[in-house]
C-alpha cells in the first residue's frame, strides 16, 4: 500500500486495527475460559461483545469510506496475543494465573488505545466527523475495559486475594 495522504494512512491503521480486533474476538473467549476468578472471566467476556462491536464500527467506517477491510494482519496483536497464549500454558497457583492474563490482557489495550487514539485524530483531521465519533466510542470502551482490569487486579474481588497471594 502507499501513503500518499492522511486518508491513505487512516485506512492502512483502520485495516490494521481490523486485523487486531478480529483476532482478539478469536483470543478473548480463551481467556475468559483460564481465568479463575468470576470478575476476570466476566470482564474478559464483557469485553468480547465490546470487540465484536468495535469490528462491526470499523466496518461502518470502511462502508462509509468506500474501503475494505482487508490487508495485513496485525502483527502487533499477533504478537501480544501469542505472548498471552504463553500464560495459557503456564501451570501454578490460579490467581497468579490470573495475574498474568491481566498483564497480558493490560498489554493488549494499551496497544488498542494507542491504535485508536492515532486514527480518531486522523480521522478530526479529515473531517471525518462520523467515524471521529465511532472511533471515539470505542477509545472510551477500551480505556474502560483498561481501567477495569486494572481495578481488579488492585481492588475488588482481589483486594486481598490476588495482591497478597502473588506477593508470596
Amino acid at each position: 500500500m502507499q501513503l500518499n495522504s492522511l486518508h491513505d494512512l487512516l485506512v492502512e491503521q483502520l485495516q490494521d486495527l481490523h486485523s487486531a480486533e478480529t483476532q482478539l474476538v478469536e483470543a478473548l473467549p480463551k481467556l475468559a475460559g483460564a481465568a479463575s476468578h468470576e470478575e476476570l472471566r466476566d470482564a474478559f467476556e464483557q469485553h468480547l461483545a465490546e470487540t465484536r462491536e468495535h469490528v462491526s464500527r470499523l466496518e461502518e467506517i470502511f462502508s462509509q469510506l468506500g474501503k475494505t477491510p482487508g490487508g495485513e494482519t496485525c502483527k502487533g496483536m499477533e504478537g501480544l496475543i501469542a505472548e498471552g497464549e504463553e500464560v495459557l500454558q503456564m501451570q501454578g497457583d490460579p490467581t497468579v494465573i490470573d495475574a498474568a492474563l491481566i498483564a497480558a490482557a493490560q498489554r493488549v489495550e494499551h496497544y488498542e488505545i494507542a491504535g485508536y487514539g492515532t486514527v480518531k485524530t486522523l480521522a478530526g483531521h479529515l473531517d471525518l466527523g462520523d467515524a471521529e465519533d465511532l472511533l471515539g466510542t470505542t477509545l472510551d470502551e477500551e480505556s474502560k475495559a483498561d481501567s477495569l482490569l486494572t481495578k481488579i487486579a488492585t481492588g475488588g474481588t482481589f483486594k486481598s486475594g490476588i495482591n497478597q497471594e502473588a506477593k508470596a
